[in-house]
């Protein structure tokens, strides 16, 4: 390679690397004697030299082909977001600095009454063109500011207060005033800017023709005063019903204020100051313009951020406070630590993005903050609204209550668990449709695939099966309920349906949990095939190892298919009476007379002494003395029973009448009389009671007498039975005497 060659190389590079706008920026402020284009063109002219250098590179083109290929492999993929980001940060950079060389070019050409490239300035023609412009924002704005002194405080006064009446959903009354208001405000924006185009076409310029300038302010009027009317919705300063963010008015106020002011600035800066001076004096001053633009809304926004960093964190930290629910205080939390730093990113990639491309930046940012600002207000407003919603307590009718006293509770139970779902849906849908709005993700694509279709349907399903299983869960818990209450007009169920109920409910709450967990991890694509087998496996175990367990468990379920026993019934198991207080499938509690709870596994029960079955009976044994007569005893006997039964207490107890079983032992210091009385079962130890009672009372009005162990000391004497006196004296006396 010649030296040529070696020199020429380097400026076709350069001429192949540099972007179009920077040479065009270049051509407009170099001379056109340059030495380089010179000896290019030169060179490019003479015939053999031309040749000699398309042999070279084609030589060298060969040579280094394989190696350059290699290199590039392996250099492009680590190098290449490095290589990107490097690349796109020194276009910035250049672009700025180029820019503002241009702008301070141009501006000292009409210092000095040139301007830069074939545009001349005439200031006739500019004066009469920001004359009639002067006019055209006169008229705009003055119809606007009347219509909206007028009009507008009747309507919004009236809305205002209509949004602030009490109601069982506030946060709906509050938008559709809201959105009255705005649509209030379009109108008055939409009159105005008639008002201005008839001011425009038919009193400036030439009749029945609008000028450009005229054009350009009012399409910026509308688009402005629309945006600021979207900015009142959330930031209303004199109306709290018309304001949909949950701020007071002060604070509304001072948001409004700084937003406007800055949707203002770019607004009729990048839509009528810039257009106006590409027309009218230069191009590339207008480019410089709208960089200065960028800057000055760029520095103005960080600036409003960082003054109110604290307050605002402030603010947003007692809005966490004030949540009942986990996350959104930490969400809040987060929110207040970081707000800045999103508000700060979010300006710079504006900024970065309108001054690599002016031209499609601004539109596309402008579209995807009201997205993003759309979709935010209906993600809190919807939040807000299930909150109202299902945030206040459910309440049945009294006869539900009555028939369901449990329904109720269990519903209102399940409420912050399903508030906080839906909320997380909310969350995770307005996160999702911001990224999309900035294009960062393309849902519609996603969704459109063969993954996103399958992850999407696999979710529904998932959610329809959680939420049938609640609703199984919740019917068949209720009809359970509502046999277990004797308040649903079939009467108190019996202790067997009792038992057997709440086993079954028992039962159903965990096989309802164990299908809806399979079901639900095979929608989301997992194999539970292995699940059973290992679940199975494990069974078989537990089974070698816990016998005992497997036992109890057994006996439990043939002791409840037999019905033994039940809930509140008087048994007694492994030599323990009490009263069956819990069943379970595997043991029973019992309490005893003495207050004692014993649990008692079914694997330990040989025999069931079940004291509560169809009826039952007292079986009394009373003792006379041999000097009674049997018959008369017998006879005050039947006339206890008989005030028994007449004992309106005692009557619905006893069940037949009283068997006398007789005479059935002669003891050693009385006759025994044994009776059986028929009662309800667990009634015979009451009724004994009051029939002992009643026996006791009858025997001593007619003197019989109810013997008891006593001895009998005899004394020696004749055959005749006469014994001697037994002298008996106090102790007493015998030691005064």
């Amino acid at each position: 390679m010649n030296l040529t060659t070696k020199m020429l190389l380097p400026i076709i590079w350069l001429l192949c690397a540099v972007p179009a706008g920077m040479v065009q920026a270049q051509q407009s402020t170099q001379t056109n004697d340059n030495p380089s284009y010179s000896a290019l063109a030169d060179l490019l002219e003479n015939e053999q030299s031309r040749e000699k250098l398309i042999n070279e590179l084609r030589t060298m083109a060969d040579n280094s082909a394989a190696q350059t290929q290699a290199v590039a492999e392996e250099t492009s993929a680590a190098s290449s977001s490095s290589r990107e980001l490097a690349q796109t940060t020194r276009a910035i950079a250049e672009g700025i600095g180029e820019q503002f060389t241009v702008l301070a070019n141009v501006v000292n050409g009409l210092v000095e009454g040139e301007v830069a490239g074939d545009d001349q300035v005439s200031m006739a023609g500019l004066m009469e063109a920001t004359l009639n412009l002067s006019l055209v924002i006169v008229a705009t704005l003055l119809a606007f500011m009347l219509m909206r002194r007028l009009i507008g405080p009747l309507l919004y006064a009236k809305l205002d207060g209509w949004a602030l009446q009490g109601s069982n959903t506030p946060v709906i009354r509050r938008v559709i005033c809201v959105v009255l208001a705005a649509v209030v405000d379009v109108v008055i924006v939409g009159l105005a800017y008639v008002g201005g185009n008839l001011v425009a076409t038919f009193l400036v310029g030439e009749t029945g023709e609008q000028t450009t300038q005229a054009s350009l302010f009012l399409n910026a009027f509308m688009v402005i005063e629309l945006l600021k009317a979207g900015l009142r919705m959330l930031f209303s300063r004199r109306y709290d019903g018309l304001r949909l963010l949950p701020i007071n008015a002060s604070e509304a106020a001072y948001w409004n204020r700084h937003m406007a002011l800055l949707i203002g600035l770019l607004g009729y800066g990048v839509m009528v100051v810039e257009p106006l001076v590409s027309i009218h004096i230069s191009a590339v001053l207008s480019q410089g313009l709208n960089t200065l633009l960028m800057l000055a809304a760029f520095v103005y926004a960080a600036t409003v951020i960082l003054k109110n960093r604290r307050r605002l964190a402030g603010i947003i930290r007692t809005s966490a406070e004030q949540s009942r629910l986990a996350t959104s205080r930490i969400s809040l939390h987060l929110l207040a630590r970081t707000w800045h730093l999103l508000a700060l990113g979010y300006f710079v990639v504006v900024l970065v993005l309108v001054l690599l491309s002016p031209a499609n930046a601004l539109p596309f940012v402008l579209f995807a903050t009201l997205k993003t600002l759309g979709i935010i207000v209906v993600g809190l407003l919807l939040s807000t609204l299930l909150g109202q919603i299902m945030g206040r307590r459910i309440e049945l009718s009294p006869d539900i209550r009555r028939k369901m006293p449990l329904l109720e509770a269990r519903l209102n139970s399940y409420v912050p668990n399903a508030l906080r779902f839906l909320r997380f849906l909310v969350l995770a849908g307005v996160i999702l449709l911001s990224l999309n709005a900035w294009k960062i993700l393309d849902l519609a694509t996603w969704y459109a695939s063969e993954a996103g279709g399958m992850l999407m349907g696999r979710i529904i399903a998932v959610a329809f099966i959680l939420a049938v299983s609640a609703a199984i869960w919740v019917t068949l818990a209720s009809l359970i309920e509502h046999k277990l209450n004797p308040e649903t007009g079939t009467g108190m169920p019996s202790a067997r349906t009792q038992t057997l109920l709440s086993l079954f409910r028992s039962a159903l709450a965990v096989l309802l949990v164990t299908m809806t967990v399979m079901i639900a991890l095979s929608e989301l694509g997992i194999d539970i095939g292995p699940l059973i087998a290992g679940a199975g496996v494990l069974g078989l175990a537990i089974g070698f190892g816990a016998q005992k367990l497997v036992q109890d468990v057994i006996t439990g379920v043939f002791i409840q298919i037999e019905n033994a026993m039940n809930t509140g019934d008087v048994v007694t198991l492994g030599g323990i009476t009490g009263t069956a207080e819990k069943l379970s499938i595997r043991s029973v509690g019992i309490r005893d007379l003495s207050g004692t709870y014993h649990i008692i596994p079914f694997s330990s029960v040989d025999t069931v002494s079940n004291y509560m079955r169809e009826f039952a009976y007292h079986v009394g044994e009373y003792r006379v003395s041999y000097r009674e007569n049997i018959d008369e005893a017998i006879t005050h006997l039947q006339n206890a029973f008989d005030e028994l039964v007449a004992d309106a207490e005692q009557k619905p107890y006893v069940l037949d009448a009283l068997e006398v079983a007789g005479v059935i032992a002669l003891a050693d210091s009385s006759v025994n009389i044994r009776v059986r009385i028929k009662t309800a079962p667990g009634m015979q130890w009451a009724v004994g009671r009051a029939y002992n009672r009643l026996v006791k009372m009858h025997f001593e009005q007619a003197g019989i007498e109810i013997p008891y162990p006593q001895s009998t000391v005899h004394f020696e004497g004749s055959r005749q039975g006469m014994a001697p006196a037994l002298k008996l004296e106090q102790a007493g006396e015998r030691h005064s005497g």
